[in-house]
């Protein structure tokens, strides 16, 4: 990089933002993950497919908040952390793309919400390395060292990251099927209450061979 102090600077301003602005799409996340599990083990699918619309539709408006208003005092964000006036200034260039990047983050850190609310992490997981390792990393890298964006790039490859993740859980949660996750939840219930209960009295179930290599 042509200025690294200079990217150094705007790059740790613009994690620190990040890191402030993430706390309502976490905790929208925690929220639906935990909605989405209570009404699916309750046996209600409908209700669990109503939360996750309305946790997007929070997520969406929580997004369009935080955006706008960082767009608005883009001028004096960067005063919050710096004086000098190069600083300042990147930062006011930055802050749209900051924008767009908190707006995507919060509908998809939601989505990825019920998903965990689904017991579906695995697909959580992978869809993170596909949507950054194989996008966003690779497109940041072609954005700042070989097209000269510079810490703008790095930012522009994350964007890139985030909304292919944000495509790929659309996708996935569009295309649940919220009376078979019902049912698979039952199913895993009923195999971790049947488990537990026969470590407690393997004679019901036979496991007393489970048993005895577990506890020595």
């Amino acid at each position: 990089l042509p200025n690294p102090k200079l990217e150094t600077s705007v790059l740790s301003i613009c994690l620190n933002t990040g890191a402030l602005m993430f706390t309502v799409p976490s905790g929208l996340c925690a929220a639906i993950s935990t909605r989405v599990s209570n009404e699916l083990g309750a046996g209600r699918p409908q209700v669990a497919r109503l939360a996750t619309r309305v946790v997007i539709c929070m997520a969406m408006f929580a997004g369009s908040v935080i955006s706008i208003t960082m767009i608005l005092l883009r001028k004096s964000w960067g005063y919050m952390y710096s004086n000098e006036e190069e600083v300042v200034t990147y930062i006011a260039r930055m802050i749209p793309v900051l924008g767009v990047s908190f707006f995507i983050d919060g509908i998809h850190t939601s989505l990825s919400g019920v998903l965990y609310g689904c017991g579906e992490q695995k697909i959580g997981a992978r869809v993170n390395l596909a949507a950054f390792y194989l996008a966003g990393i690779p497109l940041a890298v072609l954005l700042a060292f070989v097209l000269h964006l510079n810490g703008m790039g790095l930012w522009l490859g994350i964007v890139c990251g985030s909304l292919t993740k944000l495509v790929l859980l659309v996708w996935i949660v569009v295309s649940i099927n919220w009376e078979n996750e019902v049912r698979a939840c039952n199913l895993r219930t009923t195999i971790k209450i049947s488990f537990w209960r026969a470590m407690r009295d393997p004679s019901l179930f036979g496991f007393s061979l489970l048993r005895q290599k577990t506890w020595c």
